[in-house]
């Protein structure tokens, strides 16, 4: 039995006019039920995917056939974030803290700083070890996101040997493992 005919029949038992179980009063009942059921979750899903904070596709999708790029993610939280700060970017978004802010749009932790010279920022990815996947993509996102006057640098780390020492006893340890040479170098977890 549907939510809304249990409903609707508890709001006719009362009168204790009308048979509601087995009957055809019951069964139009039920068949109304249904179909208010149906316009129910049809409403949740509306009002799940109009808010950026709880969409989960369609609601997500209409909002990036809007922007010109799309956020490097398929995490559903980083994406929300990523289109909330692609919406926020404005004509007088050229502060350093404005700038970061908008740079959320790519999807993953991209953050710029003023490298004292004139015309040039550095970006970093301080979440991501080594040159992030999809970095091509998150460039083009990144260089429409910064001013065109800038001159952008980007900066990548890597495991240091002070870790890989911290963390592998001796060279035997990483030679079990396999790693290549550039999984060596992202290993700083």
């Amino acid at each position: 039995m549907s939510g809304y005919a249990e409903y609707l029949k508890d709001l006719l038992r009362p009168l204790r006019v009308y048979e509601l179980e087995g009957t055809a009063n019951g069964g139009e009942l039920e068949a109304q039920g249904q179909a208010l059921d149906g316009v129910e979750a049809g409403l949740e899903e509306i009002q799940r995917e109009m808010l950026l904070s709880t969409a989960e596709d369609r609601g997500l999708e209409a909002v990036e056939s809007l922007l010109t790029r799309r956020p490097v993610t398929a995490d559903l939280e980083m994406r929300r974030a990523a289109l909330a700060a692609l919406l926020r970017i404005g004509g007088d978004s050229f502060t350093l803290a404005a700038i970061n802010d908008n740079l959320k749009g790519c999807g993953i932790n991209a953050q710029a700083r003023e490298t004292g010279k004139a015309g040039t920022v550095e970006v970093y990815f301080p979440d991501v070890p080594g040159i992030p996947d999809g970095f091509e993509e998150l460039r083009e996102i990144i260089e429409s996101i910064l001013p065109a006057h800038l001159d952008v640098e980007y900066v990548y780390w890597y495991i240091t040997w002070a870790l890989m020492e911290q963390k592998f006893s001796t060279w035997g340890e990483i030679e079990a493992m396999g790693p290549t040479w550039e999984e060596l170098e992202k290993m700083v977890e």
